[in-house]
């Protein structure tokens, strides 16, 4: 089954201790789509500017990206500037701007519209909602969002999670938006605002998942090539809400096998810049270091 992604397309600029890049193809639309195209297909909903080079889009289209839905407009495209220096889990925003995105209003067509299965990826929570009221009775919505607009937009991420079935946030974000510290009292707070589970992003330290009828946490794949981590977490949600696409139900393995996808996703793109490394993945990459990554994991 099909999927749709609302998120970003950015230009980024990133530097780290292993080099640096300018202006390459980002966004977390961008990312989740790189590792949810590997089960299923993907029709991206974004907006970019004039500025936005067609070399991108062309590579969109070359990986199965459905982009007939990424609005061009005037003005410039969303750009993100971050540094990581010696913490890798930690990314210093150096200039952000918002451009077209400012203004965004997702278009779909009405075939998109019949699509079951939704994915909310990080920008602005109206922008999420004006999407989620255009659908015909979707069947799995994920939602995930920033700090940013937990600070600024709190009301209406609140708002949202009661109309989702998944809420996907990093350790930083539960704990703002619950008013918890305890990793499992806040998955259980935001459990309570209305999703029917919750994930909770630990970077090096894994995901826990909580619902109402299981909680287990998955490690983070113990990979020793760490590049640039910008999008792993849209990453690890691409591969996630991709097998549960492919599966087509919620049970207990199920979401234990796509989480440890979406894990094992997340370690290829922390291997290269931005796109490089998962614009390669095949599901024969996945399945090798799934196979290692079990064997880690058994006990």
């Amino acid at each position: 089954m099909s999927i749709v992604v609302l998120g970003t397309v950015a230009l980024d600029t990133v530097k780290t201790p292993f080099g640096s890049r300018k202006h390459m193809l980002g966004g977390s639309a961008v990312h989740f789509a790189m590792s949810a195209r590997i089960f299923t297909d993907v029709n991206l909903v974004a907006i970019v500017g004039k500025d936005f080079p067609l070399k991108y889009i062309d590579f969109l289209d070359r990986k199965g990206v459905v982009s007939s839905s990424l609005i061009k407009s005037d003005g410039s495209t969303f750009k993100w500037e971050g540094q990581y220096k010696d913490d890798l889990n930690v990314a210093l925003t150096i200039n952000t701007e918002l451009g077209v995105l400012a203004d965004f209003k997702p278009c779909i067509s009405e075939k998109q519209r019949n699509i079951k299965n939704i994915f909310l990826a990080n920008v602005d929570p109206d922008i999420q909602r004006h999407l989620l009221e255009n659908m015909c009775s979707p069947c799995l919505i994920g939602l995930d969002s920033m700090n940013y607009w937990i600070h600024h937009k709190k009301n209406s991420l609140l708002r949202l999670l009661k109309k989702v079935n998944i809420y996907v946030a990093n350790d930083q974000e539960a704990r703002q938006l619950s008013g918890e510290f305890n990793l499992i009292k806040a998955a259980r707070y935001l459990h309570s605002c209305g999703p029917d589970m919750v994930l909770i992003k630990k970077g090096e330290h894994g995901v826990l998942v909580y619902s109402d009828k299981f909680i287990f946490s998955i490690p983070a794949y113990p990979t020793q090539k760490v590049i640039d981590p910008t999008g792993a977490g849209d990453t690890f949600a691409g591969g996630f809400m991709g097998y549960l696409s492919k599966a087509g139900n919620l049970s207990q393995s199920s979401i234990s096998k796509a989480a440890a996808y979406g894990t094992v996703a997340a370690s290829f793109n922390v291997e290269g810049f931005g796109t490089e490394r998962t614009c390669r993945l095949t599901m024969n990459d996945l399945q090798k270091r799934l196979a290692y990554f079990r064997k880690c994991v058994l006990f």
